[in-house]
């Protein structure tokens, strides 16, 4: 006589993706292309940053460090995109935006493949910056090479032990203004901590959102993020800290003389009551797309608030 066991069965068919598609979209959405505005900001606001300082302006070192910070970028997402699919963080049952290896529409080897060319492109790109910064440039590209890679990747990824937050306020924001400001002008100022600060924080409100809209596959999955450690009341209040911190930071500005780089980005406070309103009154589901989608508008209106007002110093 058999039993039967009151576990339920594992559907494996959740995370089975279909045959995998050619063709130049797929690629395209695996690009995630909302989320390049990450590497775009940091590089603008530290260019005209160095300017506000008194010193020159390298534009080749602008597109170099912009080029090298998306390839960085591109590669971190194709990694995260192939490797969630791997662990079981995107199956069926995902409500945020798609993704190419769990629908099938490339294969996992071809997106890490993809991930591996990107960081490669980085690399090249960075060549010239470590002939200007020396050894400094060298350890941040190493470092966020490393980084982007074990996001998700390796025996200890980020993402899923609580530290997918402050990698991107470490690395989208205070370690990519202050290397940007620092191959202009040779030196790191108070001046590009604040400013990372500010882009840093608003980059991570993307991820604090998403992590918040996924928290219960996510939970499932192993992915300890931190509104999978703490919960909701947490997640909520992160987000909260995350968008208004950038604007009260920008008092720095007013006490310094840059009075237009303390006042512009003060016009997208709606937005970011906006986005909290909804966080507030929703529980985590697709229309948190649409918050996701409104933060990475302020993210980047910030950067060109900042960047405006810091080129009118």
């Amino acid at each position: 006589m058999s039993r039967r066991s009151n576990r339920k069965p594992r559907v494996a068919s959740a995370r089975l993706a279909p045959e995998p598609r050619n063709g130049i979209l797929p690629w395209l959405l695996a690009l995630r292309p909302r989320t390049l505005t990450a590497a775009l900001v940091p590089v603008m606001v530290a260019s005209a940053l160095a300017g506000a300082e008194g010193f020159a302006i390298k534009w080749w070192v602008s597109f170099c460090a912009l080029a090298s910070a998306l390839f960085i970028q591109i590669g971190t997402n194709l990694v995260n995109d192939a490797l969630d699919f791997k662990k079981g963080a995107d199956d069926a049952r995902r409500v945020g935006p798609k993704r190419v290896t769990q629908s099938g529409l490339l294969s996992e080897r071809r997106v890490l493949a993809g991930g591996a060319a990107a960081f490669a492109l980085a690399t090249a790109f960075g060549v010239p910056l470590v002939i200007e910064g020396g050894w400094p440039i060298v350890a941040i590209g190493i470092a966020s090479l490393i980084c982007g890679y074990i996001y998700t990747g390796g025996p200890y990824p980020l993402a899923y032990k609580g530290l997918g937050d402050p990698f991107v306020v470490v690395f989208f924001g205070l370690v990519a203004v202050q290397g940007t400001f620092y191959l202009h002008a040779g030196t790191i100022t108070e001046s590009g901590w604040v400013a990372g600060l500010q882009i840093g924080l608003l980059a991570t409100v993307l991820i604090a959102i998403n992590n918040f809209r996924d928290s219960r596959t996510d939970r499932e999955a192993g992915k300890l993020t931190l509104v999978v450690r703490f919960g909701a009341t947490f997640a909520r209040a992160e987000i909260l800290l995350l968008t208004f911190v950038p604007f009260l930071a920008g008092m720095y500005w007013l006490k310094n003389g840059a009075q237009m780089a303390g006042t512009l980005p003060m016009l997208l406070l709606p937005i970011a009551l906006l986005i909290n309103q909804g966080v507030q009154k929703h529980e985590p589901g697709a229309v948190y797309n649409k918050f996701l989608g409104q933060s990475a508008g302020l993210h980047l209106l910030f950067g060109v608030l900042l960047t405006i007002g810091l080129a009118l110093k």
